[in-house]
């Protein structure tokens, strides 16, 4: 069973904030409209597209939710009063959330937080229903797997990068399980938000792309990243950094075979010879889907 300690991951959540600010900012600019004045952020983290959303729409009511208040502080920081911070939560249905917002949404942006919420479907449902007239509902969810790594390291079986994207996938399927009450989604985000009553429902696909060699500061973060990943899996067994990701390990489960832990611990180990903060052929690729939903007028 996977329980998650958001108070743990709130530091995370902040540092994910700041780092994605160029993302959040570009995306924000494609979705807020000149006549927008209620924008929300839903299972906002640390902030980050609720301080992007309130920097393209200057003047307009901002609210950033979350149902952590470990979380929400952070958040509060990171907006620096840029925006309203609310502690409500999806899992408690519309009513809340609306009381938190005070107002119908002209946008709503959930990034990788509903797939938390034990019943999906009721939670767009609500989000939906908290819209004003020809108001949006977008939804940052799924994707495609990020690819840092050569397929070929030198070291342990080619492809292990790709095995690290079936554990997590493993992991992920336990986590929803976990959630009490926990209820299948079996359909995609579009259809999801099709019968929450939205119309001209699309998903817009995000390529975000820094080619090798990547600055030290960079090639830091996707050490980071991955340290922080294989903790989640091996109970922390790499000992170093902060939590990362949505959640805790399950320290008995065999997420990746032992052969691969192994290769992780060298590829980690900044005093070993395979360090991956010493390669120059690493890269970032990632493709992330925004699935967008309009309330009816």
């Amino acid at each position: 069973m996977i329980e998650i300690d958001w108070a743990g991951e709130a530091g995370r959540l902040r540092t994910s904030a700041e780092g994605e600010a160029g993302w959040n900012a570009a995306v924000a600019g494609t979705l807020v409209r000149d006549t927008d004045q209620v924008l929300v952020d839903v299972g906002c983290g640390g902030g980050g597209m609720a301080k992007a959303l309130a920097e393209a729409r200057p003047g307009a009511t901002v609210v950033a939710i979350d149902a952590d208040p470990d979380v929400l502080e952070q958040a509060r920081e990171h907006t620096a009063g840029l925006v309203r911070c609310e502690l409500a939560s999806m899992d408690d249905g519309a009513e809340p959330l609306r009381e938190a917002i005070g107002a119908p949404a002209d946008l709503i942006w959930a990034s990788a937080s509903v797939h938390h919420a034990a019943d999906q479907q009721a939670a767009v449902d609500a989000l939906a229903g908290l819209l004003a007239g020809g108001g949006r509902l977008a939804l940052a969810e799924g994707g495609l797997p990020s690819r840092q790594l050569p397929w070929d390291l030198g070291l342990g079986e080619p492809g292990l990068e790709l095995r690290l994207d079936v554990a997590q996938d493993r992991w992920f399927k336990v986590m929803r399980d976990s959630l009490p009450g926990s209820v299948p989604m079996p359909y995609g985000w579009t259809e999801a938000l099709t019968r929450a009553g939205l119309v001209d429902v699309t998903t817009r696909s995000v390529l975000t792309e820094t080619p090798a060699p990547l600055t030290a500061e960079r090639l830091d973060k996707v050490v980071h990243g991955f340290r922080t990943r294989i903790e989640r899996l091996t109970g922390g067994a790499q000992g170093h950094g902060h939590g990362h990701g949505h959640g805790q390990v399950v320290p008995d489960a065999e997420w990746l075979g032992a052969e691969d832990v192994d290769v992780w611990r060298q590829l980690l180990d900044p005093d070993g010879p395979y360090f991956l903060g010493r390669r120059t052929d690493l890269a970032v690729l990632s493709v992330r889907s925004v699935h967008i939903g309009h309330a009816p007028r």
